[in-house]
């Protein structure tokens, strides 16, 4: 009896063992770094990132998420460097700035990682999927509104981002709008590195350089909260329009309660990083987009830029996201 007992236990436990196992076999391990939240829209970032990652790990108890954020280039090397001691299956990334994080990422994806990236892109072709926003799109959207609500005449200011192929993508496509557009006059336009300090200090500038000015184009709701801020504080009221871009909470708020000077937003989502991270679980998992006759996943998603006006703002409203 004592025998059959030890028995049953031994196989009970080599049972165990073979399940335990089996679970870990299943295991998928996903990497997915993020800059720091060092301005709303990579504050908006995180917060989807997060999002999307506990919504599939409640969906799907084998996976296992690895969510790090770093403040530079050198940190992001180092947290990559990290995923892969650790076994990931598949890295998302939003590239702090692409030229330093190409290498690293070039040597995961030569060693088998699925690499999914979001947004900034890298300098070499070497992921399996690349998502963003419509850059293009977003000038272009932006330039068609505003010189219809201005009725094709008037002189507009322009705040860019930081220098860099994405603004120059918006910036090119908003200024190729408005070259048909003979009466619309763009009196200047700078950089303010998506900052809302840098684009206090511009619109404070521009006020008191031109003596009339009828719309504003910030490109960036965080650029754009700096630029109303000044135009209040200056007591004019000749400018008769405001547009930002990516969709802010606060700035979609504006626009969804008939802000008369805010009638508008153009989206940038960073629920994009979201997006990411549910293309490389999708890939884990051998799964396809519904309604997506080919057999792999696409291998570049361009989000479209959509405008935001009063009538739709409410679906574009996330009061729990910090952007």
């Amino acid at each position: 009896m004592k025998k059959l007992a030890l028995t049953l236990v031994l196989i009970m436990v080599f049972a165990v063992g073979i399940a335990s196992a089996s679970l870990a076999a299943d295991e998928i391990r996903i990497g997915v770094t993020i800059p720091s939240a060092d301005h709303g829209w990579t504050g908006g970032i995180v917060y989807w990132a997060q999002e999307a990652i506990e919504d599939w790990e409640a969906e799907n108890p084998n996976l296992t998420f690895f969510l790090e954020t770093a403040d530079s280039p050198a940190t992001q090397v180092s947290v990559v460097e990290d995923f892969m001691v650790k076994g990931i299956d598949a890295l998302v990334i939003l590239a702090h700035d692409s030229a330093p994080l190409t290498p690293i990422v070039k040597q995961a994806a030569e060693e088998g990682i699925y690499i999914v990236s979001v947004d900034r892109g890298l300098t070499e072709p070497v992921s399996d999927i690349y998502v963003a926003g419509d850059n293009p799109g977003l000038g272009r959207v932006s330039a068609e509104w505003m010189a219809s609500e201005l009725n094709g005449e008037g002189d507009i200011v322009v705040l860019e981002g930081i220098p860099c192929v994405i603004n120059s993508q918006r910036v090119d496509a908003f200024n190729k709008v408005m070259e048909q557009y003979p009466d619309i006059n763009i009196l200047d336009s700078q950089p303010a590195n998506w900052s809302t300090q840098r684009g206090l200090e511009i619109m404070e500038n521009y006020l008191q350089k031109y003596e009339k000015i009828d719309a504003v184009w910030a490109q960036d709701d965080d650029v754009l909260k700096g630029v109303l801020q000044a135009y209040e504080e200056s007591g004019r009221d000749d400018i008769k329009l405001f547009l930002g871009g990516a969709g802010s909470k606060d700035i979609i708020k504006m626009v969804m309660e008939g802000d008369p000077l805010v009638r508008a937003d153009v989206t940038y989502p960073p629920s994009m990083i979201a997006t990411g991270v549910s293309m490389g679980v999708k890939a884990m998992l051998g799964e396809k987009l519904d309604g997506f006759y080919q057999n792999e996943l696409p291998s570049e998603i361009i989000l479209r830029a959509e405008l935001v006006t009063e009538e739709n703002a409410e679906d574009y409203y996330y009061p729990e996201s910090v952007f």
